[in-house]
């Protein structure tokens, strides 16, 4: 490698959005060397959330969710190998074919998989899905399109719900099975849920929770014909969707030293990562669904997120820093944002909801099924979550960003504040912190963006 950072050998593992997006982003700030692109799917990167809306619903095909390229990254891509190891020390990544690849810098954008149903003797039974590629998106459409006599869907996330939405727009029957109190619940907390809870019930769904699935039954010829669940209850049905949750992909640096686990590969806000020591390294860089950053604006809490934004927020800024000599590197601030459509409802978010004590309905109301909830922790403004409100989210996130307090100043709301409601979250106790200044965001352009911390009080 030469003294100039925009030379040399870069390596990104991972050729999906992250992944694209990084490549772009090097060749527009100037990088030269060899860029080597490295994905184990065969396909070039695509869009995943259509896989669980458009896909589903038949209007557009699996395989015409292609990205956009932005420009041309000039790069090698080894597409259909999966990287199985990585030697920092010799600043080599091992693929699954035996060779090796060289860097001088290196971006991990690996993602993650669907969970899988736990038992791999049921999973393989004909009907049973995940959904996370376009193979798996193109095999449950097929399926669904065939007129199924009722599918049952494991898990009410995000994913689960859009899953179920799709179904009754076609006409099908369909069970959820969630072992949470309701519907989103895990991600947006109780008030919320039990507006979720609502949208599935009211459109048909049969919606039972609290409960768990024990076992995926077979009809004797290898295909599924129901499930058992932990209240007694049996469901019949030919078609299964396991929505139980991601994965990240990081067993492949088992052996590399990161500091890579379950949660993701931990880095710091300008997304170099961390050794398993928390060393920071200056040669290796992380991005979108796989990584775990710090944000100040969240206690400095390590945030692991799996929406489309952050991805490609993150991965330009990490683009940026492995081109840029140290005192020009930027932090990744952007607000995390996310977005899902079901049962003819758009619900957005901006923000961390989990990281919330409590929240107030500040526009409309769960029984007119248009609102916006804000949730504040220790009296300032952390998330916001809008039904059918989208045009109310940039408000919002300007008070996240300028550390408002909570609940949201007069001339925020268009009613009477709402009775806090406690948020159930699963990150841990902010509490915990030893020290958590409140911080606040300014300025606008990428390279100007400064962090100011609020004086007490």
């Amino acid at each position: 490698m030469t003294g100039d950072p925009r030379d040399g050998r870069i390596v990104v593992v991972g050729a999906s959005l992250a992944g694209l997006r990084a490549a772009e982003t090097l060749r527009d700030a100037g990088f030269t060397g060899a860029l080597t692109v490295v994905g184990d799917e065969p396909h070039p990167p695509y869009d995943r959330p259509p896989l669980s809306k458009q896909v589903l619903l038949g209007d557009v095909p699996a395989d015409s969710t292609g990205l956009p390229v932005r420009r041309d990254p000039d790069a090698e891509w080894r597409l259909g190998v999966a990287a199985t190891g990585l030697d920092p020390l010799a600043r080599r990544v091992l693929l699954a074919d035996g060779e090796s690849l060289p860097y001088d810098r290196l971006l991990i954008a690996t993602g993650t998989r669907a969970r899988p149903w736990p038992d791999p003797r049921q999973a393989a039974l004909g009907g049973v899905f995940t959904l996370r590629t376009r193979e798996d998106a193109a095999g449950l459409a097929a399926r669904l399109a065939a007129g199924p006599r009722r599918v049952l869907v494991i898990g009410a996330g995000f994913t689960g719900s859009e899953i179920a939405s799709a179904c009754r727009k076609r006409g099908l029957e369909v069970t959820v099975a969630e072992r949470g109190p309701a519907p989103l619940v895990g991600a947006l907390g109780g008030t919320l849920s039990r507006l979720a809870a609502l949208m599935h019930r009211e459109h048909g769904v049969d919606l039972r929770c609290g409960v768990t699935v024990t076992a995926l039954l077979g009809d004797g010829a290898g295909r599924f014909a129901g499930a058992d669940l932990s209240d007694g209850t049996r469901v019949e049905a030919d078609v299964c969707v396991v929505a139980l949750g991601a994965v990240r992909n990081v067993e492949w640096l088992a052996e590399s030293g990161l500091a890579a686990g379950p949660r993701g590969i931990a880095c710091d806000a300008g997304c170099r990562a961390f050794t398993r020591y928390g060393i920071v390294t200056d040669d290796i860089f992380v991005a979108g669904d796989v990584s775990r950053f710090p944000h100040p604006l969240f206690g400095y809490q390590m945030l692991s997120l799996e929406h489309w934004g952050n991805a490609v927020a993150q991965a330009e800024v990490a683009a940026h820093n492995m081109v840029s000599p140290g005192p020009l590197r930027r932090p990744h601030l952007s607000l995390p944002v996310f977005w899902s459509t079901q049962f003819g409802r758009n619900i957005k978010s901006v923000g961390v909801p989990t990281y919330s004590d409590h929240v107030v309905i500040a526009q409309g109301s769960l029984e007119a099924g248009r609102l916006a909830m804000v949730y504040g922790y220790r009296g300032r403004v952390t998330a916001a979550v809008t039904v059918d409100m989208a045009k109310s989210v940039d408000h919002y996130r300007h008070l996240i960003e300028t550390a408002a307090p909570f609940p949201p100043p007069p001339g925020a709301a268009d009613r009477a504040l709402a009775a806090d409601v406690p948020v159930p979250s699963d990150v841990p106790d902010p509490g915990e912190l030893s020290h958590e200044p409140v911080v606040a965001l300014t300025g606008h352009l990428p390279d100007r963006r400064l962090m100011v911390v609020q004086p007490p009080g």
